[in-house]
């Protein structure tokens, strides 16, 4: 059965796991080609990445047009980072000027107890784009091989003898489900684009007190934030395992340096518009009989009397 692949551009390979293999974050700097930005200027560099998001923005507007007119592919998009890596920004700058009707966001907070009680893919399963739709996860299934195994105690029940404490491959089995799921996706015409956004840690302190230090950014923290920053290095070791374990051609993961912003969005707008782009998709065409019904509507809507 046929896949849907996206088309990444290949200037971005060194930043893209499109196949199992170990991942050590420690290799993959926060910033991008950090000689390049330091001769060019961070101004001009910056310029330059305004350039890029915005003939990006312009040609995702227009392909998404192609997208809900045609309704052959949906596209899903994740976003996964530590607190503060730029998700919620990055959602705002480069999907300004996209048709909402056919552009849905879809954030998932502290599961419910219906979705306790249910697999843990079930909540993912029934948000995922129609035909058409974009649909962005700010944050997604792959919390439940993150925070839940950062925090064992946030975990579904399961019967004895499935749980984490009794079963060795636990883990390497809830990797299988996702590859499983997001391949099902891809067979059923659905585009599958995963950015992690990677900031370092000195980085993340940096935004967190300059909210702390403006009252008027207070409400973009939480002392869950703060107490989740203890366990970097747990969530580092946990992204390491997921990116290692669940990047394919089918559903690439891309690692942005986002320890710059701009820099950041313009990767990943650069990528989105490019992947619809790579898809077969274009304005419905009408045939002779429908074009000539049309040019009669409107001859008998000018004629019209008044």
């Amino acid at each position: 059965m046929a896949i849907t692949k996206p088309r990444i551009n290949k200037q971005f390979k060194e930043i893209v796991v499109n196949k199992p293999g170990k991942i050590k974050l420690s290799k993959h700097s926060g910033d991008f080609r950090v000689e390049e930005v330091k001769k060019s200027g961070k101004k001009k560099a910056h310029d330059l990445a305004f350039q890029v998001l915005e003939k990006s923005r312009e040609e995702l507007i227009t392909a998404h047009e192609k997208l809900w007119a045609c309704k052959k592919y949906g596209v899903l998009i994740i976003l996964q980072g530590m607190d503060t890596a730029g998700k919620d920004g990055t959602i705002r700058h480069i999907m300004s000027g996209v048709n909402p009707q056919g552009c849905r966001v879809q954030g998932f907070k502290v599961p419910t107890a219906e979705e306790h009680s249910h697999n843990y893919l079930w909540r993912y399963q029934k948000t995922v784009p129609s035909r058409g739709e974009i649909v962005i996860f700010n944050r997604s299934h792959y919390e439940d091989v993150l925070a839940v195994k950062v925090h064992p105690e946030y975990m579904e029940q399961l019967p004895a003898e499935l749980n984490v404490e009794n079963n060795e491959n636990f883990w390497q089995e809830r990797y299988e489900d996702i590859n499983a799921f997001e391949k099902h996706l891809a067979r059923n015409g659905i585009v599958v684009l995963k950015f992690f956004l990677h900031i370092s840690k000195d980085e993340q302190k940096k935004r967190l007190l300059e909210r702390l230090t403006n009252e008027a950014k207070y409400w973009k923290v939480s002392p869950a934030d703060l107490k989740e920053r203890k366990f970097w290095d747990d969530y580092v070791g946990a992204y390491e395992d997921l990116l290692s374990n669940t990047g394919h051609s089918y559903a690439p993961w891309v690692i942005v340096p986002a320890n710059d912003k701009k820099i950041a969005r313009a990767i990943i707008a650069d990528i989105i518009a490019d992947a619809i782009n790579g898809l077969d998709i274009d304005f419905p065409k009408l045939t002779k009989a429908e074009i000539d019904a049309l040019k009669h509507a409107k001859l008998d809507l000018e004629n019209e009397e008044e």
